[in-house]
């Protein structure tokens, strides 16, 4: 029975459907079977993917929030002011505070869900992708983070540890590759001395599951996109962790010279394509093909 490999996608910022991964889901399927020479349900059969659906926990207070406001009186611009409501309201609300990490640690077990879902359909062993764009890259790395120091007390919440067992994959011993797209971690670095330590890729952990595989941090960025940042200055530790920091201009005509192109990543060639070289790379080197 080959090895099966697990992909979670994290999205970020917005009101995001249940099926916002789909069609990246999609073109990395097609993509990773063109690489293997396999037909589409096989690529099916060998790469278990899981959305990483956060939304739901801050949609109902945002929709509120604007009702709210949008009764105050009349206001300009009100498709930007929506967009701040949506986009700094997710990073605010997920930000802990020393009283309240309510939305942090609900936010996280969502992630402890996805990542239980996807130990169960592709194998407590399986390596372990993760992409995320946006919020979604803050909220992984901290995820990471907490779990590689769950012997410090409240690291890792009660909500989290009510869903997740104790499974390589789940506590991230697995975890291969990750991609990084329109990340303002850098920003966010801002909040700690010297920029904060990040996460380490792959998991120091991972040549006891699966020897001699490796594995990569990549971070895309387009330049036009205002959120996204490239990592590997920030110091050392970054450095490090980060395999490459690239390049990409996404989206069409309209939004690709623009900070519109923050929403364009999923489904461009420049991002794609590199994702399912690596996956196919990783099936080959963990199944000896």
């Amino acid at each position: 029975m080959p090895t099966r490999l697990a992909v979670a996608i994290v999205h970020g910022v917005g009101v995001q459907g249940p099926d916002f991964a789909e069609p990246m889901i999609e073109e990395l399927t097609d993509r990773f079977a063109h690489e293997l020479g396999f037909d589409r349900d096989e690529a099916v059969d060998r790469v278990a993917f899981e959305a990483v659906h956060w939304a739901p926990v801050l949609q109902e207070a945002q929709t509120k929030l604007w009702q709210k406001v949008d009764a105050g009186g009349d206001l300009d611009y009100v498709k930007l002011r929506r967009f701040m409501v949506d986009f700094a309201g997710d990073a605010i609300a997920y930000q802990p505070t020393p009283k309240d990490r309510e939305v942090y640690d609900s936010v996280h077990a969502v992630m402890a869900e996805s990542l239980r879902a996807l130990a169960r359909r592709a194998g407590t062993n399986a390596p372990l992708c993760v992409i995320a764009h946006s919020l979604g890259t803050i909220i992984a790395s901290n995820y990471f983070y907490d779990l590689s120091q769950s012997r410090r007390p409240g690291m890792v919440s009660q909500a989290v540890r009510a869903v997740k067992r104790s499974t390589p994959l789940e506590n991230g011993q697995t975890l291969t590759l990750l991609y990084t797209m329109a990340s303002p971690l850098a920003v966010w670095s801002l909040r700690y001395r010297d920029f904060g330590l990040p996460i380490t890729v792959p998991s120091p952990h991972l040549t006891g599951h699966h020897p001699g595989l490796a594995g990569e941090w990549v971070n895309f960025y387009d330049p036009d996109d205002v959120i996204g940042y490239p990592l590997r200055p920030l110091n050392a530790g970054y450095k490090s962790s980060v395999s490459r920091d690239v390049a990409v201009n996404v989206g069409g005509p309209l939004v690709s010279w623009n900070p519109m192109s923050h929403t364009a990543y999923w489904t461009d060639n420049d991002v794609t394509k590199p994702i399912a070289e690596a996956l196919a790379g990783v099936w080959r080197k963990v199944n000896g093909d």
